[in-house]
């Protein structure tokens, strides 16, 4: 019980922050086009000197360990076959409202909230197995949806969805900064301190500033129309896949510390990809934003929770 509140008094403050995002915005006094450059700030700049920085020092990192990997992408899919027969069988939707709905409980909020509670959860050394998870994250689950979506409504796949689904993903500035600050530290060479301590300081940054940028999108989204669907996504993500995370970590013997980054991993908010993904395929727009809501207060309490049993 000690290790449960010790680690939600960790994750407390960050969540206040979420809050103190949202009340700005409430506040009427930060437009929306406030919160937008802001948020383009911590995307383009502040998280990718952070991850860049990190990536670049290999004596900051864990050892590479695969089956980090493997239990936390192989936890994914079964949570998003999980998702697609709650939709069919549970809400009766159609099979790209299906897809939409699995990648609620699988995409996790993992740049916004994900690095700044590894960082005060697991410190810098939880960072790194974050940052692994980060760089093929994006790639694999917006892969895993385009072959949903396309087999949904074509019967077919397509190499161009994928190409240009790996092309976008690849030059993200967070995933460029985590690929090119690896490539530094593979090489030998180090910063010099005019160009390390400036990124640090950046860096230092991207933490609370990415969490207010969360408050400030949640009240944006609200709890709109669909929220029976918005509970169901929110149960498969905060309950569902941090347990079959957690039990493929299990199986495969990960250590402690990699076991708890990717149950924090599992256990995050629905990330805001998969509402820009409800957008895109023009399915479950309102259900999707109102599980980011419902989820993101929730895992105040669920995801330092999930952490502690994750690490008894």
């Amino acid at each position: 019980m000690s290790s449960v509140l010790h680690h939600i008094g960790l994750a407390a403050p960050h969540f206040v922050l979420v809050l103190i995002g949202y009340a700005l915005s409430w506040s009427g006094r930060w437009p929306k086009a406030v919160s937008d450059a802001l948020a383009t700030f911590v995307f383009a700049l502040a998280v990718p000197a952070l991850l860049f920085r990190l990536m670049s020092d290999p004596s900051r990192l864990p050892p590479f360990d695969a089956r980090l990997l493997i239990a936390f992408f192989s936890g994914c899919f079964i949570t998003f076959v999980a998702g697609r027969i709650m939709g069919r069988w549970v809400f009766r939707l159609n099979g790209v409202e299906q897809t939409v709905l699995g990648l609620g409980g699988v995409f996790s909020n993992n740049v916004l909230l994900g690095i700044p509670l590894a960082k005060a959860t697991l410190g810098e050394a939880g960072v790194g197995p974050v940052a692994l998870v980060i760089v093929f994250n994006s790639l694999t689950l917006w892969s895993l949806a385009t072959v949903s979506v396309e087999w949904a409504r074509h019967g077919e796949l397509s190499a161009r969805g994928f190409l240009r689904t790996a092309k976008s993903v690849l030059t993200t500035p967070v995933v460029a900064g985590i690929l090119s600050g690896a490539a530094l530290g593979q090489s030998g060479l180090t910063l010099p301190y005019m160009i390390d301590e400036p990124l640090r300081l950046i860096g230092q940054s991207a933490a609370p500033l990415a969490l207010v940028v969360v408050g400030m999108g949640l009240f944006e989204y609200g709890i709109k129309a669909g929220w029976q669907i918005g509970a169901g996504i929110t149960t498969l993500k905060l309950v569902f896949q941090p347990l079959v995370v957690w039990a493929m970590a299990r199986a495969l013997g990960l250590p402690p510390l990699e076991t708890q980054a990717v149950v924090l991993l599992g256990s995050l908010a629905v990330g805001v990809n998969v509402y820009l993904m409800s957008r895109q395929f023009d399915a479950l727009q309102g259900p999707v934003a109102s599980s980011m809501v419902m989820s993101t207060a929730i895992s105040a309490i669920t995801t330092p929770l999930a952490v502690a049993l994750a690490g008894a």
